[in-house]
């Protein structure tokens, strides 16, 4: 017996804007941008301070308040380790876990936070598709899945520990990664658990959507001698390509699709399908864990939705994660093309390109060898201030991804003029120095 409810505040959520704008009032100086259903915070202080603000002080980002998932019940562990590739042996109240959920083709359907609040509770951020609430319609475990609301805030970069602890008027050395627990900021209860995008030292900041606006105001007054930004949506993927964290609708797409059942429970608009690969080639904007680097949350002391095919490709992936460099002087070709007459190649954005302006999208564009075979796909390219590099994140063949070896993407929309950019290979993560979980927050100065 399932039960599932959108909670009392949810409709308003979404006709009030889904996140609301965070702030006492709406700032003039700030773009917004309105998707419609969602009034976003687009750019505050310029693209280059607010992406440079997570290597030299910290930003504050509340893109991600919203809906959130509360599930409960008897049979509710059973359900989620019956969905996610994680294991449930190890997972104590106080934790949360980068949950990844497959299709039976072992493709990423969706992925999120999931914290275990108690025994038989958990809630899930951020789960961009609704996966598990599709898997919850069609179960017959005794188990509670409830949509409800509230804000949630990334504070990250080496000076969040500091801004935080001046918000809260308290020591968070004691929260390690992948931790949560109460605090209050400014009079208010809040949860601060220690996850982000960012790859280095990050936290998150949640609680009730209606004490957003108060919370993150006195979390930026806590920050102003800290260099903290306020991070809009034009650069809040620079993040996640310097830092290495791959992300649904933006560098690879959600399997999930491929479901009619799915598509019509969800009722998702179409993805925009773009880049050099052949849209109709829709594999080529899906990924399994090991190509992205998230093998570390497959374990197979369990039954899930897809480990017999993840099994199989856990032997047979030929595919890993790895950063391209872009050749600079391709990337001038590309862009200056815009002064000449004739055709122009596809203009690189900065910072992030494909912007996210537009909506989801399934982007992929194909890398290809020497020989001109293709060996993998190029996906999520930004312009990074910090290191003065155009950068991409990739899913490439094994035998290329090492420091320094060259490579070619084709750059441009299928059918359209396609650019040949040499790039090179290097790290991944990008941004490798301070990583969150790493980190000791104790020995902080």
């Amino acid at each position: 017996m399932r039960k599932l409810t959108e909670g009392a505040g949810f409709p308003g959520i979404a006709k009030e804007g889904f996140p609301p704008v965070m702030g006492a009032a709406i700032d003039r100086q700030v773009l917004y941008l309105n998707t419609g259903e969602r009034t976003l915070p687009w750019e505050y202080n310029g693209w280059k301070r607010e992406s440079m603000s997570w290597k030299t002080g910290c930003y504050i980002h509340a893109g991600l308040s919203g809906w959130q998932i509360d599930l409960d019940g008897q049979d509710i562990e059973a359900f989620l380790a019956s969905l996610c590739t994680n294991s449930f042996q190890k997972f104590p109240v106080g934790s949360m876990k980068h949950a990844v959920m497959c299709t039976e083709e072992g493709l990423v359907a969706s992925h999120a936070i999931l914290q275990r609040n108690g025994a038989q509770q958990f809630r899930l951020f951020a789960a961009g598709y609704p996966w598990l609430e599709y898997q919850a319609s069609k179960s017959t475990l005794r188990i509670n899945v409830r949509r409800t609301g509230g804000f949630l805030f990334q504070v990250a970069g080496p000076n969040s520990i500091h801004t935080l602890e001046k918000a809260t008027g308290e020591s968070l050395r004691d929260i390690e990664f992948l931790r949560f627990r109460p605090a209050t900021i400014d009079g208010e209860l809040v949860e601060i658990g220690r996850i982000g995008m960012s790859g280095n030292l990050a936290y998150e900041v949640r609680g009730a959507l209606d004490k957003g606006p108060l919370v993150f105001d006195a979390v930026v007054k806590a920050g102003a001698d800290f260099g903290i930004e306020r991070l809009g949506f034009k650069t809040y993927f620079v993040n996640h390509v310097e830092g290495g964290f791959p992300q649904t609708g933006w560098t690879f797409f959600t399997a999930a699709i491929a479901d009619p059942a799915f598509h019509a429970f969800s009722r998702r608009p179409e993805p925009r399908l773009t880049g050099s690969s052949d849209p109709r080639n829709l594999a080529s904007r899906f990924r399994n864990p090991f190509e992205i680097g998230w093998g570390k949350t497959v374990r197979f002391d369990h039954d899930f939705i897809g480990r017999a095919a993840l099994e199989a490709l856990k032997q047979t992936n030929r595919r890993v994660p790895a950063t391209l460099r872009w050749n600079p002087d391709d990337v001038q070709e590309v862009n200056g093309s815009l002064l000449r007459k004739g055709e122009e190649y596809k203009t690189i954005d900065f910072p992030v390109s494909e912007t996210w302006q537009h909506g989801f999208f399934a982007h992929a564009d194909t890398i290809v060898a020497s020989d001109g075979r293709e060996i993998g796909i190029s996906s999520g390219t930004i312009y990074s201030y910090y290191f003065r590099e155009v950068i991409s994140m990739a899913t490439i063949d094994a035998e290329f991804a090492h420091d320094g070896q060259e490579v070619v993407v084709r750059w441009g929309d299928f059918g359209g003029r396609i650019k040949e950019v040499r790039a090179t290979v290097g790290r991944f993560p990008y941004l490798a120095e301070g990583r969150n979980d790493q980190v000791v927050a104790s020995n902080i100065d």
